[in-house]
């Protein structure tokens, strides 16, 4: 069972970033024709955060799933389907059809819905749950950086 658990942690990561991949568009007219918030972080910020984002929730799938009760590895894997899932309708809806306000939503899903996440890290190992951290401050500054250009734009 923890093998299986660990391997449906690794698709749901490759899933995330396979979507991310091909939804997310910086670098079109549209994306740089928004009023972006003041705050907006350097474009650089985004290609070092992701990359440690996707390989910290790899790791901590594959070792929540191996350290914790079946049924918590399986509420950890839901939720982590669920902030996957809505965080890629804010790929889509943000960067596809450019529906702002549907993208802010679904990222303050992400944010929301990590926080379980979390909470069943800290249970299961203190250095996991510290390497999440940037991950869920990365999704909050993000949807709040959604919602400022659903209402700037």
């Amino acid at each position: 069972m923890k093998i299986f658990g660990a391997v449906t942690g690794l698709v749901i990561l490759a899933l995330y970033v396979i979507g991310s991949g091909l939804w997310v568009n910086t670098g079109d007219n549209w994306y740089r024709s928004l009023n972006q918030p003041s705050w907006q972080p350097p474009g650089f910020i985004f290609g070092i955060i992701w990359p440690y984002n996707f390989i910290i929730l790899g790791i901590a799938a594959v070792t929540i799933v191996q350290k914790a009760s079946t049924v918590m590895s399986f509420i950890y894997l839901t939720f982590f389907a669920i902030t996957v899932a809505c965080a890629l309708t804010w790929a889509f809806q943000f960067y596809r059809p450019h529906n702002l306000q549907l993208a802010s939503i679904a990222l303050i899903g992400t944010a929301l819905f990590t926080i379980p996440m979390m909470i069943i890290a800290f249970r299961t190992s203190t250095p996991i749950a510290l390497a999440l951290i940037p991950y869920q401050a990365w999704v909050a500054t993000a949807a709040t950086l959604s919602y400022q250009y659903s209402r700037l734009n």
